[in-house]
């Protein structure tokens, strides 16, 4: 029943298609009228396509190029299938049999069509990708021009306390050779010298001199179990310098340099949502504000009689942001757009970091910074990778032999494969869709409401149990789009979830992309002029302005970010989402 099903539909396609396709020209199928761009053939310029408007190119009786070459191959197939099949048929192949025949011509002429256009398509995707991969050069960071220096902590000017985690305490900090430093440094006579010298709270107003007084903020770890000497430490925190430049590796003087051992943490490619560590070096740990008070049991015992820290530790030193994701949100509420913008551009990071091998596996707020752009429009940035995976040797495949194998920070945020997973000696966790799974969690935040998975009550989920239907809702305010994703992230399947890029992708054409979206019968050849259009009008944004605002960074990400198969996929996805009732 199936095969005559299938050849009574391949029949009504063959009659179908061999009308239009064998008919003589004319008003009534459409040629004679300006279409859409059909493609690049012979003689176009190769990664450009004709206007929405433009007049296909007409040969032999005035069908298209594309059309022309189609009835041919078919012809050609149908009369070699014919052929073949004759000297089976007794009395050669009637009426029914070329029709059979021609179906399947035109069958496998559809095919190859249909391969062609996505051929054209992933080839001007990859165009584009090139274009704007160059374009998306990262802003020098600010001890670019101090190549060799800043591996001593008695370079640095200490400002005051930002924060402080389970592992780690952060300072505002300052290198006075730095030219807008000079002056702030000699005008409250604070030069480094002995040790790294400290602003005391309450000091002179150091923001007289038009600069931020501490562009950098230094990151000490707390050393309670690797040793002191700088082999070991670099080796039990190295987890913490896979953000890390390599300049920031090039070594402390005289000390030992970071030696990148063949099971070590991977490298991370530099991302504009994604902390880049500047310098990594050891030194003494010194006594810094509030160390008494906030962090007395880790100290050395040298600086405090019951501390249990080793005499020196791990520095990293970063660019200083402002507050924290969790900071912002408290005294922020940002619109429905600006929190999709934001969503989004936790999905570009994650999205890199899954591209590179590599999973967080500890996001949540506090370990997201916020810098704010001349119109206040916050960009983010992921930080602390203290508990990531980053292993060249397994990806993002950890063996989950027993349960002394680490599965990473925050199990309140531990996406449901990897809080319910149980060890075994086949066991393996996947964790390539695990950090979107902690985005959707924080877009709430983003959006507004607490985090589900946080807190107590009847209203608290647990990632090891809870159900889809027990999400709650997102205010009617945020997008369908946007609302229908966030719930898309959070399913307890992984294989249910859209990948970071996919995710990313559906945000970029909810954003920008309505006009394509509406279109009825979505094209790839029209989703390609779609493309190239955003591409010019981001260019010529880009260029317009010194400073890039927050939207045009992400067009540009999103362009540098191109892959056919994933925008294809987010479009379909939103096309299921809006046609549902």
């Amino acid at each position: 029943m199936a095969v005559r099903q299938a050849l009574g539909r391949g029949l009504q396609l063959g009659r179908a298609l061999l009308l239009r396709f064998t008919a003589k020209p004319g008003p009534a199928y459409g040629w004679g009228r300006p279409g859409p761009a059909a493609g690049w053939g012979r003689g176009e310029r190769r990664g450009w396509a004709a206007g929405p408007g433009a007049e296909p190119r007409k040969v032999g009786l005035g069908l298209p190029d594309r059309y022309r070459f189609f009835r041919q191959s078919v012809a050609g197939l149908a009369a070699r299938l014919q052929r073949q099949f004759a000297v089976r048929a007794r009395g050669g192949a009637g009426p029914c049999g070329r029709a059979v025949y021609l179906a399947f011509g035109l069958g496998l002429g559809l095919i190859e069509e249909k391969q062609a256009e996505g051929r054209r398509a992933a080839s001007a995707c990859q165009e584009i990708q090139a274009i704007f991969a160059q374009k998306n050069k990262l802003v020098p960071d600010p001890l670019d021009t101090r190549r060799w220096q800043g591996f001593r902590l008695e370079e640095y000017l200490i400002g005051q306390s930002i924060g402080k985690g389970c592992s780690a305490a952060v300072y505002e900090a300052a290198m006075p050779a730095l030219p807008q430093q000079l002056e702030v440094a000699k005008s409250i006579e604070l030069l480094p010298g002995r040790g790294p010298d400290v602003i005391p709270r309450g000091e002179k107003d150091v923001q007289a001199a038009g600069a931020p007084v501490f562009p950098l903020a230094i990151k000490m770890m707390w050393n309670i179990s690797a040793g002191s000497s700088s082999e070991a430490i670099l080796s039990t925190m190295s987890q913490e310098l896979v953000p890390a430049s390599r300049v920031a590796l090039a070594g402390e003087y005289g000390a030992v340099a970071y030696r990148k051992s063949k099971g070590g943490p991977k490298q991370l490619a530099p991302h504009p949502n994604i902390i880049r560590v500047l310098r990594a070096f050891t030194s003494s740990v010194p006594l810094l504000p509030g160390a008494l008070v906030d962090y007395p049991d880790v100290l050395p015992s040298r600086l405090h009689p019951e501390g249990l820290g080793h005499g020196r530790t791990l520095f990293l030193v970063m660019k200083n942001y402002p507050c924290t994701l969790r900071q912002y949100l408290r005294e922020n509420t940002p619109s429905p757009r600006l929190a999709t913008v934001m969503t989004l551009q936790l999905l570009e990071g994650v999205d890199h970091l899954v591209q590179q091998g590599i999973a967080h596996r500890d996001l949540k707020s506090d370990n997201i910074l916020v810098e704010l752009d001349a119109d206040g429009c916050p960009w983010l940035v992921i930080t602390d990778f203290g508990c990531c995976l980053a292993d060249a040797s397994i990806g993002l495949q950890l063996p989950f032999t027993s349960w002394y194998v680490d599965r990473g920070g925050n199990g309140c945020l531990m996406a449901p494969e990897v809080s319910t997973a149980h060890p075994g000696p086949r066991a393996v966790i996947d964790y390539s869709k695990a950090d979107t799974w902690a985005v959707g969690a924080i877009a709430y935040e983003i959006f507004g409401l607490a985090n589900p998975f946080y807190g107590q009550g009847k209203a608290h989920l647990e990632s090891r149990s809870y159900q889809e239907a027990q999400l709650p809702v997102l205010p009617e305010s945020v997008p369908l789009d946007v609302r229908q994703l966030v719930r898309s992230l959070l399913q307890r399947e992984p294989s249910k979830r859209p990948s970071a890029r996919v995710a990313a992708n559906v945000l970029h054409l909810s954003l920008w992309g309505e006009d394509i979206l509406a279109l009825k019968n979505l094209k790839l050849d029209k989703m390609i002029a779609w493309l190239l259009q955003q591409s010019a009008a981001t260019l010529l944004a880009n260029g317009l302005t010194e400073k890039r605002c927050v939207e045009t960074k992400m067009k540009m990400l999103f362009l540098a970010n191109l892959e056919c198969d994933a925008l294809c996929q987010a479009a379909l996805l939103l096309s299921s989402w809006r046609a549902a009732p």
